[in-house]
């Protein structure tokens, strides 16, 4: 019981995470989402390159290969991009996040402890997970802020806005009372 109780958990974090940047994504213009801050730092579009990279390599076949399989070159994952096709990242956006959910939902709770493998190195399923939400949760955080710098005064808040907390908590709890 508590194995599923616990995919069920993960599930829906990894739910919300994809969710919180394609919320900051839909934010922002097609030219935004290929900016770089400086020569060190990432484009939205490149998060997407390195996080679809990372999810097909880790999730085809994760129960029968390694996590980082041969045909995965990571490091042109960073490359510069010299095209500003939105639609074929956002394309890879959602091709990488279904391989990932298609895997996930495969998962069966009396698997969390099966071994298996990521660079060489073994992993229960339940460790792979646990180490991918934090990825993928470090770069949807990277996505959002670069979103919300981008997007300037046209943000919309994906949480309580700021200076709000007051007012959202007392709608809330009225709410609760009825």
């Amino acid at each position: 019981m508590l194995a599923q109780t616990y995919l069920d958990s993960i599930k829906k974090e990894f739910i919300n995470t994809k969710r919180l940047a394609d919320k900051a994504m839909a934010q922002i213009s097609d030219e935004d989402f290929f900016f770089e801050p400086n020569s060190q730092s990432n484009s939205i579009a490149t998060i997407i390159k390195h996080m679809h990279g990372n999810m097909i390599s880790r999730w085809t076949d994760f129960r029968t290969t390694d996590g980082e399989k041969p045909t995965r070159n990571r490091d042109t994952e960073f490359e510069q991009i010299f095209y500003t096709d939105k639609d074929d990242f956002l394309e890879k956006w959602e091709e990488g996040w279904k391989c990932f959910f298609d895997a996930l939902n495969s998962v069966q709770p009396d698997e969390l402890e099966n071994k298996i493998y990521i660079r060489g190195e073994e992993y229960t399923i339940l460790g792979a997970l646990e180490r991918q939400v934090a990825h993928y949760g470090y770069h949807a955080g990277q996505i959002v802020y670069l979103a919300r710098f981008l997007a300037k005064k046209n943000w919309v808040s994906l949480s309580i806005p700021r200076g709000k907390s007051e007012e959202f908590n007392k709608d809330f709890f009225e709410k609760q009372k009825k």
